[in-house]
């Protein structure tokens, strides 16, 4: 039996076609993009191209995208960018208790800075109330900060409408988008963002690799500074190779993303259904339909994520939850969601990818059957 890798919400395999995209900036177009001879030049042509590609799938101008070292660099940027440029208006931003560390943390340094950040709850599927944002807003709010799709159990915000009631009051809007883009259609306007995140690494293309989509007229204070790079917006000469990766990858979302999804939902439905039928008490956490098409949160009863794991001898996948003698540490998302202990220590998320086959989910399927047999029925 070979390995089954369902945890492309950690990280994708890079893309045949994005790996061959690159070759060429690994080899031949190695000149520096700023250089005004031949080598910078063809350099030059393949960053331009894939700000193009970028900004094609999220239906915006290339002008209006900084490339970053990946999603946690662009959250940070966005974040920063804005508490500074902006604190003679407030010191105000609203998140959610659900965000990935590469939100939670920057809000939680700019409050020992002195920022007041507020932490909104969410519901039982994990999703922020547009209306409990309304209610947070005050004059001094300079930014609602909330993720597109939680990373975790998968359910999709309402950006969009948080989206509404923030520009009414005056506040900016940054989404997280790392897990979303290549799932579901990820467009700024659509959304409503002032600032969105991407990362490669979630689409297919490769680590250390990501974007921040700015609309025009927002103003970020510098994260990096130096020379005039990305319209003097993020010091350092570009990562060629890998923005090239970038931008094939989105541009292979942009034409196959309704494909892409529909094979990816498919596997996860196969999966869940083989799972309800392994005669555990089983919880599928997140949204039933406002949730991304590859994403399995579930949770066994009464069992130990890190002991199902251990009986997973070709099946990779994440634990929602670490056992240990004198404790249980749960993820934060399922704390917030106030998910049952009973159920929350034994939660494991799978996650398909585009590529993931029948014939895999069944093996997986088989082997989790019984690894929960095995703890269930000693």
């Amino acid at each position: 039996m070979s390995a089954i890798y369902l945890d492309y919400n950690a990280t994708t395999p890079i893309d045949p076609q994005v790996a061959e995209a690159m070759l060429p900036y690994v080899h031949a177009h190695f000149g520096n993009p700023s250089s005004g001879h031949s080598f910078g030049l063809a350099a030059r042509e393949g960053v331009d191209l894939a700000r193009a590609q970028v900004a094609g799938l999220l239906g915006c101008a290339s002008t209006d995208l900084i490339f970053t070292s990946g999603g946690t660099e662009a959250n940070n940027h966005a974040i920063k960018g804005v508490a500074a440029a902006y604190r003679d208006r407030g010191n105000h931003i609203i998140t959610s208790t659900v965000e990935h560390p590469a939100v939670t943390e920057v809000c939680r340094y700019l409050e020992s800075q002195g920022c007041r950040i507020t932490w909104l709850p969410v519901d039982e599927y994990g999703l922020v109330a547009p209306r409990q944002v309304e209610q947070a807003i005050t004059p001094q709010t300079l930014l609602v900060t909330i993720m597109h799709t939680n990373n975790e159990v998968g359910s999709i915000e309402p950006i969009a409408e948080i989206a509404e009631f923030a520009h009414h009051y005056g506040a900016l809007l940054h989404t997280d988008c790392a897990q979303s883009v290549g799932k579901i259609p990820v467009r700024v306007d659509d959304l409503g963002a002032d600032l969105l995140s991407i990362a490669g690494h979630k689409l297919y293309a490769p680590k250390g690799i990501g974007a921040l989509y700015v609309r025009p007229g927002v103003h970020l204070e510098k994260l990096m500074h130096g020379a005039n790079h990305e319209g003097n917006r993020r010091a350092g000469t570009e990562n060629v190779i890998e923005l090239v990766g970038l931008g094939a990858a989105c541009e292979l979302i942009d034409r196959n993303l309704t494909g892409y999804a529909r094979r990816m939902q498919e596997m996860r439905d196969r999966l869940e259904s083989g799972l309800r039928d392994c005669g555990a008490d089983l919880r599928v956490n997140g949204h039933p339909e406002r949730r991304l098409p590859n994403t399995s949160n579930v949770s066994f009863k009464g069992l130990e994520a890190d002991r199902i794991l251990a009986g997973l001898e070709q099946v990779a996948a994440s634990a929602g939850a670490a056992c240990h003698s004198d404790r249980v540490e749960v993820s934060h998302v399922l704390a917030a969601m106030n998910v049952p202990m009973e159920y929350a220590m034994g939660t494991l998320r799978f996650s398909t990818g585009r590529y993931t086959t029948a014939a895999e989910i069944d093996q997986a399927v088989a082997e989790v059957r019984g690894a929960v047999n095995a703890l269930a029925n000693p």
